[in-house]
């Protein structure tokens, strides 16, 4: 159990679903060791294999940095993180909070960097996969070129310039986080645009858009691993569909 009694300046939620063989406990250790003012809360999604062992192999070890919160049916990722960012809402003292993918395919380093751009203006920064000079993005030619497609078609809905509203490293205030998952995403997997809307409803479309800042990503490795399967790209436009449907007054 993290302490109650300390203000963290980031917890970084992580959702976990039959992560078994990703889970690197030396590079969340070595992280956490480095970073006294930071906190992990992992989130096991209802895993079948041995996850939610390992992970409290890391909470005995880091008791006061590193939280396990156990869902004994599986969620989704969206559920999965909305139910971990509200326990520690609920229960914790922090300024920021951020979830991120448990096989680290965002580095915890890249996170932690990300979340020192919030400041009195900021309340939501967000990663974002562009291939630049210096940068180390590594990506499939499918996925990138599939990515792009969705990536397009989702900006345009969102009438905003977002290059990249998928990718897994988002961080909020707590104040905003409260707000943004206050209640189930409609979309287990698309839920990541649900939250744009989300803050664009809470502030106003002219207010989210200085709240709010895409940042570029040093290093993303495409971990080849993904929970989402392809014959979910066809679902994935119903999906949209019903997310524009829910919020097309804004």
């Amino acid at each position: 159990m993290l302490d109650t009694t300390k203000k963290y300046d980031l917890i970084i939620v992580i959702p976990s679903y039959n992560e078994s063989k990703s889970l690197k406990e030396k590079k969340f250790i070595s992280f956490l060791n480095n970073k006294s003012n930071v906190a992990i809360c992992f989130v096991n999604d209802g895993s079948t294999d041995n996850t939610l062992e390992i992970l409290k192999s890391f909470e005995s070890k880091l008791e006061d940095q590193i939280v396990v919160f156990d869902c004994v049916e599986n969620q989704g990722k969206a559920g999965a993180t909305m139910m971990g960012m509200n326990y520690c809402a609920e229960h914790f003292n922090f300024d920021k909070i951020a979830y991120l993918d448990a096989d680290l395919a965002t580095p915890l380093r890249e996170c932690y960097r990300i979340s020192r751009k919030l400041n009195g203006k900021l309340t939501f920064v967000f990663g974002s996969r562009i291939k630049k000079l210096g940068s180390r993005i590594e990506r499939s030619s499918f996925r990138f070129f599939t990515g792009r497609i969705i990536a397009t078609f989702i900006s345009n809905i969102l009438r905003l310039g977002v290059y990249d509203t998928q990718c897994g490293i988002k961080v909020f205030t707590k104040d905003l986080s409260i707000v943004v998952f206050n209640k189930p995403f409609l979309s287990k997997w698309l839920f990541d645009v649900e939250i744009f809307f989300r803050i664009i409803q809470f502030y106003s479309r002219e207010v989210a858009i200085v709240k709010m800042k895409e940042i570029p990503l040093r290093k993303w490795v495409d971990k080849g691993d993904s929970k989402v399967k392809m014959s979910y790209f066809f679902k994935l436009w119903l999906d949209l569909l019903k997310i524009n449907q829910a919020y097309k007054k804004l």
